[in-house]
């Protein structure tokens, strides 16, 4: 589909791939990625080209999803959360220009399915985040996280689900 299954003002959407019977709130930005069936966007979200977004997840507002990121099947990801898909972010190159695409090395993220991320989160790149995982909200995540373990703090820390040492620190 072209189109999400509902109307709803100030939308900037651009080239982007929509299963069946997704809603999209207004003041959402979305260009160049693919959101699965049945998935509901909230408003003042931004998903930038290259990412995708599974089915029947859940996106709330003020949510950030860049280039490199996908995310599996049945996630929730709560208010403001935030990935990142650049180690060394710069404005300006070695030559003091302003950096270009050639400048920076993108971090590709993967959330598999299940997982929920807490509000205010933010994901830094080249991680997994395990099925079933759940993050705190507020957390700093730069680790992995193991599937079905529960991590929260800055930075985020194992709670639950297998001993310190697997998890690595952060």
């Amino acid at each position: 589909m072209d189109a999400p299954a509902n109307e709803a003002p100030y939308r900037l959407i651009h080239d982007v791939s929509f299963g069946q019977g997704v809603v999209v709130a207004a003041f959402v930005n979305l260009y160049g990625c693919e959101i699965g069936a049945g998935t509901r966007i909230g408003p003042f979200v931004e998903i930038q080209k290259g990412a995708r977004v599974g089915t029947r997840c859940k996106v709330q507002s003020h949510t950030f999803i860049c280039e490199g990121v996908t995310i599996g099947d049945e996630v929730f990801l709560g208010h403001g959360v935030l990935f990142v898909n650049d180690k060394r972010p710069r404005a300006t190159n070695a030559a003091g220009e302003l950096q270009g695409d050639a400048d920076w090395e993108l971090l590709d993220t993967c959330v598999e399915s299940g997982a929920t991320i807490g509000s205010g989160a933010v994901i830094l790149g080249g991680i997994r985040l395990g099925t079933g995982a759940m993050i705190g909200a507020g957390a700093l995540v730069a680790k992995d996280v193991p599937p079905h373990a529960t991590v929260a703090g800055n930075p985020a820390r194992l709670l639950h689900g297998v001993p310190r040492h697997d998890l690595g620190s952060a």
